[in-house]
Parts: C-alpha cells; sequence; structure tokens
C-alpha cells in the first residue's frame, strides 16, 4: 500500500509502498479515506536525533477517518462497511484519566509504550490504519469524511482549551484567539457556538485575518505589539478573561501575558516553543496557565455533535496521496489556508 514516511531523521517526509497491515486481537483495519497534516508532524520532524522518540519508520497521521474493513478477533461494537473517525491520543483504557475518557492525560500511556498514530503507532496518511481498540473510533454518520477528518485534533484541541476555560466565558466577556490557521480557524467558531464571548482573532497576514472575520470573530487585528492597546481599548482597559494561543512562540505568549484580565486564562495550545513565566509582577493577579493536550473520547463526541449542525466546519485544501509530500512543503511554508487533508 502507499503510505507517507519520515524515515530519517533531518530530511522530509516520502511517499513509499509498504506492505498492508492485519489487525491483531482486538485491533480493527480501516481503510483510510481522508487524512489531516498538521504542524505537529513538522514539529517531529524537526527534532534533533538526540531527542527524537518516534521511531523509524514512522507513517505520518494522526488525524484520521476510514471504512471499517477487517476486525481482528474479539472485536465488537464495529460494523463492517461503516465509516468512523480515529480518537488519537490513546491510553491504557484503565487508570482514573482513562475511565473518565480523557486518554489524552492517561497516567501510564508511556510508561506502556502507548504512542497515538501518527506519533509513535503508525498513523493514517496511509492506505490502511490499524486502530488498537474499538473504544478510540467514533462513528461518523453522515459527516463528509474530507470535511471532518481535520476535527478530530484541529477541532478536537481547541474544544477542549475552550470548554476548560468555559467558566471565563460569560455574557461580557472577552475571548482572544492568536493564530488563526489550522486550529485557530475551528477555535473562532467553537467560541461562537457554544459561548457568548465577544472574539477578538490576531494573526500576522490580512489573509488569515479574513478567515478569521469569515468564520466569526468580531474583531481581527495584526498580532504585534499594536494589537495589546487595541485590545486593552475594545475591552475598556481590563483585557481579555480567556487567551487562547494556537501559536506558542515567544512573541504571541508576551501578548497573551500582557491582554489577559485579572483572573483570566492563558491557554498555551501551540507548539511554538515558548515560554510564559507566571507568577506576582508576570501575569495579573488570579490569572491562569494552562498547557492543554488534545482532549477526551466525549469532547471528540461533541465536536462532531457541532459540526452536524453546521455550527463548525473545517476550511479544507484537498490533495492526493502522490501529492502528499508537496502538501507537507506548503504546510511547512505557511501556505497552507486553513487545513491539508489527503483524500484517499
Amino acid at each position: 500500500m502507499k503510505a507517507i514516511q519520515y524515515r530519517t531523521v533531518g530530511e522530509g517526509p516520502e511517499l513509499v509502498e509498504i506492505d498492508t497491515p492485519e489487525p491483531g486481537p482486538g485491533q480493527i483495519r480501516l481503510k483510510v479515506t481522508a487524512a489531516g497534516l498538521c504542524h505537529s508532524d513538522w514539529f517531529v520532524m524537526g527534532l534533533p536525533a538526540e531527542q527524537y522518540t518516534y521511531g523509524l519508520p514512522l507513517t505520518l497521521g494522526h488525524e484520521g477517518v476510514g471504512v471499517a474493513e477487517k476486525l481482528g478477533d474479539g472485536v465488537e461494537g464495529i460494523e463492517l462497511g461503516a465509516t468512523y473517525a480515529i480518537y488519537g491520543p490513546w491510553g491504557c483504557g484503565q487508570c482514573h484519566a482513562c475511565a473518565q475518557g480523557a486518554e489524552n492525560y492517561c497516567a501510564r500511556a508511556e510508561e506502556l509504550g502507548i504512542h497515538p498514530p501518527g506519533l509513535g503507532a503508525p498513523g493514517a496518511m496511509a492506505e490502511y490504519v490499524i486502530v488498537d481498540d474499538a473504544r478510540h473510533l467514533t462513528p461518523l454518520g453522515d459527516l463528509d469524511p474530507v470535511e471532518t477528518v481535520s476535527l478530530t485534533d484541529a477541532g478536537l484541541t481547541p474544544y477542549h482549551a475552550i470548554m476548560s476555560s468555559k467558566d471565563k466565558l460569560f455574557a461580557g466577556s472577552t475571548a482572544v484567539v492568536i493564530g488563526t490557521g489550522g486550529l485557530g480557524h475551528v477555535g473562532i467558531q467553537v467560541l461562537r457556538a457554544v459561548s457568548p464571548a465577544t472574539v477578538i482573532a490576531l494573526d500576522i497576514t490580512e489573509e488569515k485575518l479574513a478567515l478569521a472575520r469569515e468564520v466569526g470573530a468580531h474583531h481581527a487585528l495584526m498580532s504585534d505589539e499594536s494589537a495589546i492597546g487595541e485590545i486593552r481599548r475594545l475591552t475598556g482597559g481590563r483585557g481579555a478573561e480567556a487567551v487562547f494561543d494556537f501559536t506558542g512562540v515567544q512573541p504571541t505568549l508576551d501578548i497573551a501575558r500582557q491582554v489577559v484580565a485579572t483572573d483570566g486564562d492563558i491557554q498555551i495550545v501551540g507548539i511554538g516553543g515558548g515560554l510564559l513565566p507566571t507568577g506576582f509582577f508576570s501575569t495579573p493577579f488570579g490569572a491562569s496557565v494552562r498547557a492543554p493536550y488534545w482532549g477526551t473520547r466525549s469532547e471528540l463526541m461533541e465536536v462532531l455533535a457541532l459540526a452536524r449542525t453546521g455550527s463548525v466546519g473545517v476550511h479544507v485544501e484537498r490533495y492526493s496521496i502522490d501529492e502528499a509530500v508537496d502538501a507537507y512543503t506548503r504546510l511547512h511554508d505557511g501556505k497552507v489556508q486553513g487545513r491539508a487533508v489527503v483524500v484517499l
């Protein structure tokens, strides 16, 4: 089968031919219909050899949708021929977090060598993918696989961050979204769907700010020092009750620190490598700083429910698997508008 793999540290992804995998006991083989590209893939491929721990070769793709095509022994509750979305942050299924469906915070995954597809386990950027357990599949129903696949990360991750700050998003509140790309443009829609907050979006190009306005931002500002004073002006001087940084580089974290309100939340979603000191004389009194990771199984169901109502959608650029390497180059160069999806 065709697959997109990372095979050499320091190099980019490659299109290769590999054997079609067979499902073991309890496993499900999906015939992949769509797989999403993510900046996290480039984060992994950009790690130096001494920090790279994901194994080689690595089939990429932690956003996946496919048709259940073959079941391993003992699998129950999965219908052959039905379409499923893959819940990516696999856990042990037995710890306290996993018992709540929060496998994204599994206490034992690292100890047991459990890795997400595309981030340690073979991913969905291939014609077939193995899913380790039926609980990691969510029925897609009548949703379009290509339009939906990125919601498994680009929808689930902002939804999880936003819902964990829900108590700050009251009527009259303000939420700032920094970075309106793959995750941020979905985050704006989630905010509009689940809260009455005024949404202020920040980015570095007019094209991305136009997308932010299109998907529901009340205000769209250039992401520079001028945004700090403008956000203070728009909020009557108090700042934003919640700031969601989908970039995570040092300049955006510096903006987040200066615009968050007293007792507000800063959610660092992006993995840009910036660091934010917190405490007296750094962040406002009562302000919380959090680095959320992915989301829970039930939250994925909720995100897909929002998609069914038309409240949340993804701006998609479509590519064939033969074009996937070029798509990764476009993603690396910041040329993708919204989310890039490989259609199989």
